[in-house]
């Protein structure tokens, strides 16, 4: 009886990791190939400000955080830099700097979500028509699935 528990705590426990290890490989294999830092400069060329995503803000770790220079147009908004990669990440614009998933959860109803990020290494995000990004001073990567902060930059 006692191996017999032992030996479904084992399967249970490998069964876990393995189903932990692949919600984190899942978007990094499924992603589609990244912008080159080439391509990204290149589209962060019309850029109207620009921001820093830093991997020591408040609610970033090992596995949720973000680096590199994020610049922000009105057709678009380009990183020439890499992500902690994840699941359904999405990109928002925020009137307040937000460095914490409390304060994405108080703020979400004033931000405005412009689209998804689908690439770790570099990624370009095309703004919407309707968005004004001058409105806005912030731009976070947020995990919609597991409400996770990632990073954010403010840029104004």
């Amino acid at each position: 009886m006692k191996s017999a528990v032992l030996l479904l705590a084992s399967h249970t426990a490998v069964l876990g990791i393995g189903f932990a290890l692949g919600i984190y490989a899942l978007p990094i294999l499924t992603a589609p190939a990244p912008p080159t830092a080439a391509e990204a400069a290149s589209a962060a060329g019309g850029a109207m400000f620009t921001g820093e995503f830093r991997r020591d803000l408040k609610d970033s770790d090992l596995l949720h955080w973000g680096e590199g220079r994020v610049s922000i147009g009105r057709e678009r908004i380009a990183l020439t830099g890499r992500l902690a990669p994840g699941p359904d990440y999405k990109l928002y614009l925020s009137p307040e700097f937000v460095e914490t998933e409390v304060d994405f959860a108080r703020l979400k109803s004033a931000m405005v979500r412009v689209g998804d990020v689908r690439t770790f290494d570099n990624f370009v995000v095309e703004v919407p028509p309707a968005i004004d990004v001058a409105r806005y001073t912030t731009v976070i990567v947020w995990c919609e699935s597991f409400g996770q902060f990632i990073t954010a930059a403010r840029y104004r």
